[in-house]
């Protein structure tokens, strides 16, 4: 066999091995999101409800009366309270929800453009901004560009729980009560469909009426009733107890929300792979046939004006 019908041989099974991994990825990729799709689902009524109360003690003026205090986060401890205090923004803290690895098409690079536009309004820049990394290609790509990266978790699992998420959200809060910044944005990729997301900015801190997403809250409900409510044992214990479940629904739905996204992404671009080693298969064998026909034909052209000589 000549040397350029072996070389498209190898290419052919080459790319064919590619092919089947590619295959098997988009088959993991699918299963992944399936699952957690079913999470997401149910996550998002809990959710839902959870912004519901929050949005009913925003109208009752429940928040602007607490008692926030001064105190700071100690020895693990959060001053739960301290997640509704108002100060002048002299830093914006970041988070941005990437995945730890490639191969999961424009998903990251979408996320980090818009984060970066986010951060370029408003006179933001690398001196007055903080970044909370949740993701290991977010965290190298703001640390290689000297913003200051002051907490990163990798490794966030396939399908994340609860008890993961958590201890992020303690961390979190606990960086804001203690001033290392005076708002928080979390960025990330909604998930609309298996061929769409969409990139979403939301503001956590502080909670205020105003990042509740409703244009008055003064108002009366449909009804003609403004909210109103009585609190046992209190004010300040009710919202110990809500704020948090507040904060971390916000954080883990945002979490799920990125997987979701992520695994839809990786399976689309798995699948475009695929497709691509089929053609480029398609293509090769074409020419892998057309060359040994060729080279056929030439045995056979020599053959036949080699017998005429003799005769």
């Amino acid at each position: 066999m000549p040397a350029s019908l072996q070389e498209v041989k190898r290419r052919i099974e080459s790319t064919k091995k590619t092919g089947q991994i590619t295959g098997a990825m988009q088959m993991v990729s699918t299963a992944k999101l399936s699952q957690i799709q079913k999470h997401t689902t149910s996550y998002q009524k809990y959710a839902q409800k959870i912004r519901s109360v929050i949005t009913h003690l925003a109208k009752s003026h429940l928040l602007d009366s607490a008692t926030v205090g001064s105190g700071k986060s100690q020895n693990g401890k959060i001053n739960t309270l301290g997640m509704l205090k108002q100060r002048p923004v002299k830093k914006t803290g970041v988070v941005v929800i990437t995945s730890d690895r490639g191969l999961v098409g424009s998903y990251n690079s979408n996320v980090i453009k818009q984060t970066m536009q986010l951060i370029d309004s408003d006179k933001r820049n690398k001196d007055n901004t903080v970044i909370l990394a949740i993701g290991g290609t977010g965290a190298d790509f703001f640390k290689k560009r000297g913003y200051d990266v002051e907490y990163e978790y990798r490794g966030v699992k396939d399908i994340p729980t609860f008890r993961e998420v958590r201890p992020i959200v303690n961390n979190i809060v606990a960086m804001y009560d203690n001033e290392q910044y005076d708002e928080l944005y979390v960025c990330y990729n909604h998930f609309v469909n298996t061929l769409t997301s969409v990139f979403r900015a939301e503001k956590m801190l502080p909670i205020s009426a105003e990042n509740m997403g409703s244009d008055d809250f003064n108002s009366p409900d449909e009804n003609g009733i403004a909210a109103d409510y009585e609190t046992e044992p209190s004010q300040d214990a009710i919202l110990e107890v809500v704020l948090p479940q507040y904060a971390e629904s916000l954080v883990y739905g945002a979490i799920l929300d990125a997987k979701t996204s992520e695994h839809s992404s990786s399976s689309t671009a798995m699948k475009s792979a695929s497709d691509n080693a089929r053609d480029i298969i398609s293509s090769l064998e074409l020419k892998y046939n057309r060359a040994r026909q060729s080279a056929i034909t030439t045995e056979i052209t020599e053959i036949t004006g080699a017998q005429a000589a003799l005769e």
